[in-house]
């Protein structure tokens, strides 16, 4: 399945984003420095992405995974009950949202960016490949393979 970039957006939050990616925050400054061309363990983030009607600081497609770093805007009660409908929604269309305050990019830089690896990792390891003998072995067999609900879910 391929993955989702975009969704449907406008021109405006387009717009938006390309200002948003001229005048980042110090605390998106530098941990764009550090997620920048796959810095963090080979991933591609991409900066200020425009999704759907929002926008993301930090977006990992082939992770579906969003970092988000909060001013502290964020604690205002009508704010906060904004972000709540955001990774709502963002994560109803299968997206992971990760927050981190901008006083813990500034000061803990080393804690968030595990914190984002971990968010990447399999949760489980995954199965061993079987053996070019097994596969012939299943064919002679006629088994089709594992069932779907027998599968560990991935996000």
């Amino acid at each position: 399945m391929p993955r989702k970039t975009r969704g449907k957006t406008t021109a405006t939050i387009v717009q938006a984003a390309r200002k948003q990616r001229r005048q980042p925050t110090p605390a998106e400054k530098k941990l764009w420095a550090a997620l920048r061309d796959r810095r963090l363990a080979g991933l591609k983030f991409r900066r200020q992405h425009p999704y759907d009607r929002f926008i993301l600081d930090a977006f990992c497609v082939a992770h579906q995974l969003e970092v988000e770093v909060d001013g502290g805007i964020h604690a205002d009660l009508a704010q906060a009950a904004y972000d709540v409908e955001r990774t709502e929604f963002l994560e109803a269309h299968g997206i992971k949202v990760l927050r981190f305050s901008n006083e813990e990019v500034e000061n803990h830089l080393g804690e968030v960016l595990q914190r984002i690896v971990e968010a990447t990792s399999p949760h489980s390891p995954q199965p061993p490949l079987p053996s070019p003998d097994a596969k012939r072995q299943e064919r002679e067999e006629g088994v089709q393979g594992v069932k779907g609900e027998d599968l560990p879910a991935h996000n």
